[in-house]
């Protein structure tokens, strides 16, 4: 982060005096968002304003902005992700004061009455990723396509095997042998009774 900017502040404080942070971090600074990349070149400029709402909580209006270099999954090729995200982020001491904030509004826990403009940055970073990425430039017919007069999918006769077609006639022949081991018991009890 830029050196006029602290890594961690008070956000209480920071809504007292409705305080603006502006800046850029680099994205090789974002240990979480890193392993997601397919480059740590670039940065991520943020702007986030505190301020206290109607309820006298503290607010931080935050809007990030960033180029993510990313591999895209349908090509594995890299490619550049424009991210442009603004939250509405609602200040918490503990984990039971965030069903006290409205619907519109993302908890942030703070640490020792302490928060760290990284550390929002980067999560607002990897909320905006995509779940799959995907090149949106990328072109389908890009992609290779057999145009030889043999169909590149059609069954080689030779090589399909059914593994269930011979399963019809194995029954029959399994219920014709147990049928003739029944007449041949049936048989036997009938010469030993005469």
């Amino acid at each position: 982060m830029s050196l006029e900017y602290p890594d961690w502040l008070d956000p209480r404080k920071a809504a007292e005096g409705h305080r603006r942070f502006e800046g850029s971090v680099p994205l090789a600074r974002m240990q979480r968002l890193l392993p997601l990349l397919a480059s740590s070149a670039g940065e991520a400029r943020f702007r986030a304003d505190f301020e206290f709402d109607q309820q006298a909580r503290v607010t931080i209006e935050i809007e990030v902005e960033a180029k993510l270099s990313l591999q895209c999954q349908l090509s594995l090729e890299p490619y550049t992700e424009s991210i442009h995200r603004g939250s509405t982020l609602g200040v918490i001491g503990d984990s039971a004061e965030e069903a006290l904030l409205p619907e519109n509004y993302e908890p942030v826990l703070v640490q020792h009455g302490r928060l760290a403009l990284l550390d929002l940055v980067e999560e607002e970073l990897l909320l905006a990723l995509p779940r799959v990425p995907r090149n949106p430039n990328l072109d389908a017919a890009q992609f290779q396509v057999s145009t030889s007069d043999k169909e590149p999918f059609a069954p080689d006769k030779e090589r399909v095997r059914q593994a269930f077609a011979g399963l019809a006639e194995q029954l029959a022949q399994r219920e014709a042998g147990k049928q003739a081991g029944q007449e041949g018991r049936s048989k036997g009890q009938n010469k030993r009774g005469k």
